[in-house]
């Protein structure tokens, strides 16, 4: 068996690195068309694109990691069905889930190094690339704030942002979270703003203190407010922080934060469990596709298609029970993790009664 595991382990790894490579080239290709436009038209340096291009490589890299596993796990097995290879180790007594146990521990391995590559290296290079593209619409004129944001505005103020209108510099529906000497900081809502030079000036809003308990002790209502901060306008470009630009441990930060104030963040805190949960998808494919290879006679040609019918459903239900849990239709763990225990409920069901196939 021991024998069997390596013959195995080479057959998944050697269609694993070809489409982890193959997946990469292709979509950084895509994003290379369009990183183009920045040589031509804002006439941005070779040099500063091609490293735009360098910090893309591995939140590409992560994202191709599930899919070439479950191309890796249909090819591998498939091409012992097609052989009759797996016939004879299967007449010869030996369970298929057994057969299938080095497969399952790549999954796994391959699914903890994406978690841990998405906490350390991803957010990291998402930010130099974010930061990147930032300055070179701030040099154009353009808002230097994005939407749907957060970012350290300094003094231990942070800020987030849900809406910014481009052509006219608003920005909507602005929450500012300050810390104070008590355990809980004081709030600033308000439903417009404009940011000049370094002024923060915002339109039509509450402010809010709680006290050491987190009950509200002072409201006030204001139709304008403004907020003078010694950073000027190219300091921001370096905080703001999307949630690809964060860590599971950062975006778990900043939810918190909001939490204590009595803020909602449902989007955030089902993309917080998100980051776990996405990560497992390599083990969760290679656990579901080792059974359906076994019903193909058609080799390579099928794994291929099968696993673009695979791919389709599990995205789609992804986004779906992600939309239903920032409606709160699910709980946000539930919203999460829904998809992956579905379909790794039903690959244990069919490897289990995989070897009743013979």
């Amino acid at each position: 068996m021991r024998i069997f595991d390596r013959y195995l382990i080479r057959g998944f790894i050697g269609p694993f690195l070809f489409c982890v490579f193959g997946f990469t080239v292709v979509l950084l290709s895509g994003l290379l068309f369009q990183l183009t436009d920045l040589i031509f038209v804002n006439e941005v340096a070779v040099f500063t694109v091609a490293k735009m291009l360098l910090y893309r490589i591995p939140a590409t890299a992560v994202m191709t990691l599930p899919i070439a596993s479950l191309f890796a796990t249909l090819l591998a097995i498939g091409r012992l069905v097609q052989d009759n290879e797996m016939t004879v180790l299967r007449g010869s007594g030996v369970s298929f889930p057994r057969l299938i146990v080095p497969i399952v521990i790549l999954g796994l391995l391959i699914s903890i190094f994406n978690f841990w590559a998405a906490e350390k290296i991803v957010p990291q290079a998402n930010h130099e690339f974010e930061n990147t593209l930032r300055r070179i619409i701030f040099s154009d004129g353009v808002p230097i704030v994005e939407e749907n944001v957060f970012f350290h505005g300094g003094d231990d103020r942070y800020f987030y942002i849900e809406e910014v209108e481009t052509k006219t510099n608003e920005l909507k529906n602005i929450l500012v979270y300050e810390l104070g000497d008590s355990d809980f900081p004081s709030l600033v809502s308000a439903k417009t703003g404009i940011f000049e030079k370094n002024v923060w000036v915002l339109f039509d809003g509450i402010l809010q203190e709680l006290d050491d308990d987190g009950f509200v002790e002072f409201e006030s209502r204001f139709k304008r407010m403004e907020i003078v901060t010694e950073q000027d306008g190219e300091m921001y470009l370096g905080n703001q922080r999307t949630v690809d630009e964060m860590s599971r441990k950062e975006l778990g930060e900043y939810i918190e934060r909001f939490q204590r104030s009595g803020l909602k963040v449902r989007s955030f805190v089902v993309d917080y469990h998100m980051k776990m949960s996405l990560p497992m998808a390599s083990f969760v494919f290679a656990l579901f596709g080792a059974p359906l290879a076994l019903k193909g006679k058609g080799g390579r040609s099928f794994g291929i298609v099968v696993s673009l019918i695979v791919l389709l459903f599990y995205y789609v239900a992804i986004s779906v029970s992600r939309s239903l849990g920032i409606n709160e239709v699910f709980p946000a763990p539930v919203a999460a993790w829904l998809v992956n225990v579905l379909f790794a409920v039903m690959g244990s069901i069919f490897l289990i009664k995989a070897d009743e196939l013979r």
